[in-house]
């Protein structure tokens, strides 16, 4: 037997993983099981390549827990270690026996499946015990050893008579931790973490029905078996090749994910590439809201099929964190803060790659079935703008295959939409104008007008149509967006000038300090004559395009002007000189009859605006019967 103090960096070490090493305490079990998957994987490894003359059989890793004793076991059937190998890994924590096996196999292919062997991994047993111990034997020709560690520096290691191969941790409880002495709280463990480990993971049995005898009676029980309880699945999804998945394996896998998620994913994205780096994954689009905040986390981030989180920014660009599935690189380190994350280098080029793969997808779906692509477009959409607005490279590609729906339900790219704007919808100053809406019952009677004229208007209305659009304008040349309630329809696309006035000057001046006088000084509109068609509404009321889009900016974060998220809408009064109406306004003798027409005018644009409401519109509706009467 042989006793002496762990060579450790730092005098004790146990307190600093208790508090500082780790944030959770929970990860000791993950930890612990990817230490026993490792030596697993180790042991395949080196059965295939001759140098453990062994029968790798069947192995898998079993999750003991004795409540009465308040102890945990993790077995596992792998590599097991000799006592000089316990000395090195165990107590020398300056070195990495992870390390040590890579650099001697590092050109034997990438099946050795390193997650990290009995490094600082192992220690983070002493978060949740007062006691650990190991009962080892490797598979070597060599005696079995046993050590134990009381959380102190100390350790005992002798031989033992152990007679399986690989290793058991057993772990005393400590007095503080006795919650993780429930079967309940370690199944949510393994399956949070473990869910998808490779190697099968028993945690107690099972009952299994069988097939009733055929020469048994109807009312006979049907016989049962006690089987063990693999809480894994061992060789997920996205561990195939995606040659050797169908359609239905890509549902059911998403439905193993998100048991209680009912509705189907759109479509998924299978990610495979082992150069410059590791990475594989299934990413799935979901049916989406017009909410960027609720659909987020939904990924979840492995290493090796070891859970690490399903906080994903940083690692996956941030238009893409609305997806769900799994991403799974050797090459993402287990325990790192997300500052870290976020400035490596290997990190980075991840992000760049599920980028560029999920615009490749994205174009193969347009290319391959557009009809299918545009029903599913107002399910995506709000991925594809906000990538458009926030990754410079998606911006490029996504060209090829985004969207401008119009109200009447038609499709173009941005290079379609060109070609069938360009003629008729081109101002005198040679700029192409692109009218939009974002409300189609609400702005109603502009569309119209603007259909009227033989425009197209795009239906727009995500939650960041307002970022999207000034993007747009600072990206290509000669053009601009306009809501259609921005302005007159005559002024939103201003030709050359044709319209004359019916009143001159001074009538106009006249006609102006009537409706002003009507509607107060402190009302919200800015009185504007035009002389428009005779047919127009004798009272447009429109919103500035740059006030409103800058508003809706703030509202919706950025890109604004400081402050006026909190603003009031602001809106034009726009009142057509050539209208009948307007005409009778001007002669009307009578200042009643005059404020009563104004009032009922202004109205009337107020409700097609839809901003009649409340008092003002009880009084509207009283005035109109009155007037009928």
């Amino acid at each position: 037997m042989a006793t002496g103090k762990i060579n450790v960096s730092v005098e004790n070490i146990f307190p600093l993983i208790k508090k500082f090493l780790y944030s959770d305490h929970e990860i000791f079990l993950r930890e612990l099981i990817s230490n026993a998957t490792d030596a697993t994987l180790k042991l395949k490894h080196l059965t295939s390549i001759g140098e453990a003359k062994v029968e790798y059989g069947d192995p898998k890793i079993e999750v003991k827990v004795d409540k009465e004793a308040k102890e945990i076991r993790i077995i596992d059937q792998g590599i097991g270690m000799t006592s000089d190998e316990v000395k090195k890994y165990i107590n020398e924590v300056a070195f990495s026996g992870a390390e040590e096996f890579l650099d001697k196999y590092k050109d034997a292919g990438k099946d050795a499946g390193i997650i990290g062997h009995f490094g600082l991994g192992f220690y983070s047993a002493f978060m949740v015990a007062d006691k650990v111990e190991i009962l080892t034997k490797s598979f070597k020709d060599e005696p079995a050893v046993h050590w134990s560690c009381d959380g102190s520096p100390e350790f005992e290691l002798k031989e033992t008579d152990r007679t399986e191969r690989g290793t058991e941790i057993v772990l005393h409880i400590a007095e503080d931790s006795t919650e993780f002495l429930e079967d309940s709280k370690i199944r949510e463990l393994l399956k949070k973490y473990n869910k998808f480990m490779p190697i099968p993971i028993k945690f107690g049995t099972r009952t299994e029905t069988l097939p009733k005898p055929e020469d048994a009676k109807e009312d006979d029980p049907a016989p049962t078996q006690e089987v063990d309880d693999i809480i894994n699945n061992p060789t997920p999804a996205w561990t195939k090749k995606p040659n050797d998945l169908k359609d239905e394996d890509y549902a059911s896998f998403y439905r193993e994910l998100y048991p209680m998620q009912f509705e189907e994913p759109l479509f998924n994205i299978h990610l495979n590439v082992d150069y410059p780096f590791n990475l594989t994954g299934i990413l799935y689009f979901p049916k989406l809201t017009n909410d960027l905040n609720i659909q987020k986390d939904r990924i979840q981030l492995y290493q090796n099929q070891v859970f690490v989180t399903d906080n994903v920014e940083g690692i996956v660009p941030e238009f893409l964190t609305m997806l769900k599935g799994v991403i799974d690189s050797p090459d993402i380190p287990l325990n790192v803060s997300r500052s870290y994350l976020q400035a490596d280098g290997a990190v980075k080029k991840i992000s760049s790659y599920i980028t560029k793969k999920v615009a490749d997808k994205l174009s193969s779906l347009f290319k391959n079935n557009r009809e299918d692509f545009e029903k599913k477009w107002n399910d995506i959409k709000v991925v594809i703008e906000y990538g458009m607005l926030s990754e410079d490279k998606f911006f490029e590609k996504a060209e090829k295959f985004a969207l401008y729906p119009t109200v009447n339900n038609e499709y173009f790219t941005y290079e379609e939409l060109e070609a069938k704007i360009k003629d008729t919808q081109t101002d005198k100053d040679d700029k192409m104008v692109i009218l939009y809406a974002s409300d189609e019952e609400a702005q109603h009677s502009y569309i119209e007008a603007a259909k009227a004229k033989g425009y197209e208007v795009l239906l727009m209305d995500s939650p960041i149509v307002p970022h999207l659009i000034q993007k747009l304008e600072t990206s290509k040349e000669k053009i601009s967006f306009a809501r259609v309630d921005a302005d007159h329809i005559d002024n939103l696309i201003k030709k050359e000038d044709t319209s004359i006035s019916k009143l001159s000057d001074e009538e106009k001046d006249k006609l102006k300090e009537q409706i002003e006088g009507v509607i107060g000084e402190k009302s919200a509109f800015t009185v504007q004559l035009e002389a428009m068609d005779s047919t127009a509404q004798p009272f447009i009321i429109t919103e500035p395009e740059f006030m409103r889009r800058m508003k809706d900016m703030q509202q919706t974060g950025g890109g604004g002007m400081f402050g006026m998220g909190n603003m009031p809408d602001m809106f034009n009064l726009i009142v057509n000189t050539n209208h009948e109406l307007v005409g009778e306004i001007l002669s009307t003798k009578t200042a009643k009859k005059r404020e009563r027409l104004i009032n009922q005018s202004l109205d009337l644009a107020r409700l097609s605006k839809g901003l009649l409401k409340g008092e003002e519109l009880t009084n509207f509706i009283a005035r109109s019967y009155e007037m009928i009467k």
